[in-house]
């Protein structure tokens, strides 16, 4: 994997001429462009059409599917038939929704398990009714191992624990980082608590890292990506 392929760019952006800006600006630098919900459930569809006319480069669905089995079964195949690379379903419901991922095996779509929220602290996981007595490591590497035994591609978590998954689930099991900052970028009123460096998340194992505002808040974004990647390489 070329480094700047193992950076994926969040398009959170409120609609569709914003996110044609920065595709056509990072292309050829940024590997992959991640679209959310604010972004898909403005523009649907069309959005994804738009980038893959831009750009060479993946497309990650960042929708965080959780629904009924048969409800995400069906959200996979649409979202296959959209030529997209990357697709997340959340993992909290354990086995039955995590086994959605053998709908699209081998389609081209790679499903991700997102296992804690980085916004999420430790000191909230008591008042989502998790035991005191576990942690955010032990909760995210339970269900790392879920996603991995029900046949998902990889995880979504912090770079916290990077580093733990990636022992336990191995080199074939993807790693996704969110919640990257460099050393370098500001971000004000940051509503990330478990937070890593582009180096820092990468030397703990992260296969691929998400970057939004350090890129996007820059004064040059193109710029501001090649730093990272330089960082990442």
């Amino acid at each position: 994997m070329k480094p700047q392929d193992r950076l994926i760019f969040a398009l959170d952006v409120p609609g569709k001429k914003e996110a044609e800006r920065y595709a056509k600006k990072l292309e050829g630098v940024v590997g992959c462009f991640k679209i959310g919900l604010e972004l898909f459930v403005s523009e649907g569809p069309d959005v994804v059409k738009m980038i893959q006319d831009q750009s060479a480069a993946n497309i990650f669905l960042d929708l965080k599917l959780h629904d009924i089995p048969a409800t995400v079964r069906g959200a996979l195949r649409s979202a296959e038939k959209l030529g997209v690379r990357y697709i997340t379903i959340h993992s909290t419901e354990g086995e039955e929704i995590l086994e959605t991922a053998q709908e699209v095996k081998g389609s081209g779509l790679e499903v991700l398990a997102v296992t804690v929220l980085t916004s999420t602290s430790a000191s909230s996981l008591a008042s989502l009714g998790i035991r005191e007595d576990i942690n955010a490591a032990a909760l995210v590497l339970d269900r790392a191992t879920r996603a991995q035994n029900s046949g998902c591609a990889g995880v979504v978590c912090s770079g916290e624990e990077a580093k733990l998954v990636k022992s336990k689930c191995g080199g074939g099991f993807k790693i996704v980082v969110p919640g990257i900052r460099p050393e370098w970028a500001r971000v004000s009123g940051d509503d990330q608590n478990r937070i890593a460096t582009p180096s820092q998340a990468i030397e703990d194992g992260a296969d691929m890292i998400v970057v939004g505002r350090p890129i996007r808040d820059a004064r040059d974004p193109r710029e501001a990506a090649q730093k990272i990647i330089a960082e990442i390489a």
